[in-house]
C-alpha cells in the first residue's frame, strides 16, 4: 500500500478539509514541521515522503519510472485515492510544487486549490524567449556533475545557498543533513530530473486557484520567474515574502502559515 510505501502521516481533524504537503528535492516531510501543525485545528493534514526520499521505501524508486515527474504526481494521486480525499488543498515546495500541480491536473475532481512555495516552472534560461529561469544549460550541467562526483561536498556547499543562511545556521544545517542522508544514486538521478524539468505549459493551464509564495531574495529562482508566473498562471495570487533563500517554510514559517491561511480560508 502506498500509505506505507511513502510513509504517509495524517493528523488534525479527520472530518476537516484535506491539506496535503509535498516536500522538495533532497528533503522529507519533516521540513513541514513548522507549518503543517498550524492547520491541524481545522484540517485533515497529510504529509508524506516522495518515493526515494526520507522514510519511503527506497527499493520502490525505479529510475526508469521516476525519470519523469508524472510518476511522482501519480504517487500523490494514489495517496489521495487511498485516503479517499476530495476538495483537497495541495501544498508543494520547489519541485514538490511542480509535482502537486501535475497531480492536480491528473485529478481535478479531488484537488480544489494549490499553494506553491518557492515554485519554478523551469530553472533554465529560454534563449531568445521571454522566460528567464536563472541558469544556462551549461551551469546546470556543471551543478549536476558536481552532485554526481561529490554528493557530500555538493550538499555542504549548496544547502546554505538554498536555505539562504550561512553554514551552521539552523535551516542551512538541517538542509545539509537532509541532503547528506539522501541515497547518492537517487539524489543524482532525481537532481537531473529536477533541474532540467520544463513545465511551463502545465503552469500556464492549471485549472485550480493557485497561491504562489516567492522569497524576494531567492538564489535559485529569480524574481522574473515569479513575475512570469504572475502573468501566465490562471487565477493565481503571488505573494512576495521578505525572506532570503528558497525555503521560507523553514526560515519564515509564520509568514508562510499566514499567507496560506488567508488563501485557504477557514477550512
Amino acid at each position: 500500500m502506498i500509505v506505507e510505501r511513502n510513509n504517509v502521516v495524517t493528523s488534525g481533524r479527520a472530518d476537516g478539509r484535506p491539506i496535503v504537503f509535498a516536500h522538495g528535492f533532497g528533503c522529507d516531510q519533516s521540513m513541514w514541521r513548522q507549518v503543517a501543525p498550524a492547520f491541524e485545528d481545522r484540517h485533515h493534514v497529510v504529509t508524506y515522503d516522495l518515493t526515494g526520499m526520507g522514510g519511503s521505501d527506497l527499493a520502490a524508486y525505479d529510475m526508469d519510472r521516476y525519470a519523469d515527474l508524472e510518476a511522482h504526481a501519480a504517487d500523490l494521486n494514489a495517496i489521495l485515492e487511498e485516503l479517499d480525499l476530495e476538495d483537497a488543498v495541495l501544498v508543494g515546495h520547489s519541485i514538490g510544487a511542480t509535482i502537486a500541480l501535475l497531480a492536480a491536473e491528473m485529478a481535478p475532481n479531488r484537488v480544489s486549490q494549490l499553494a506553491l512555495v518557492s515554485p519554478t516552472p523551469c530553472f533554465l534560461e529560454d534563449d531568445g524567449g521571454d522566460y528567464h529561469g536563472g541558469f544556462r544549460r551549461e551551469d546546470l550541467e556543471e551543478l549536476v556533475h558536481f552532485l554526481d562526483e561529490n554528493h557530500l561536498g555538493w550538499s555542504a556547499q549548496m544547502a546554505p545557498t538554498i536555505a539562504g543562511q550561512s553554514a551552521g545556521e539552523p535551516a542551512a544545517e538541517e538542509l545539509t543533513q537532509s541532503f547528506c542522508r539522501t541515497d547518492p544514486a537517487i539524489a543524482q538521478h532525481f537532481g537531473r530530473v529536477t533541474f532540467f524539468a520544463d513545465r511551463r505549459a502545465e503552469f500556464a493551464r492549471v485549472a485550480q486557484p493557485v497561491l504562489i509564495l516567492h522569497c524576494d531574495q531567492d538564489a535559485l529562482v529569480p524574481m522574473r520567474v515569479a513575475e512570469w508566473m504572475r502573468d501566465r498562471v490562471p487565477r493565481n495570487r503571488l505573494e512576495v515574502l521578505n525572506a532570503t533563500g528558497h525555503c521560507p517554510h523553514m526560515t519564515v514559517p509564520s509568514d508562510v502559515v499566514a499567507a496560506m491561511r488567508d488563501f485557504v480560508g477557514p477550512g
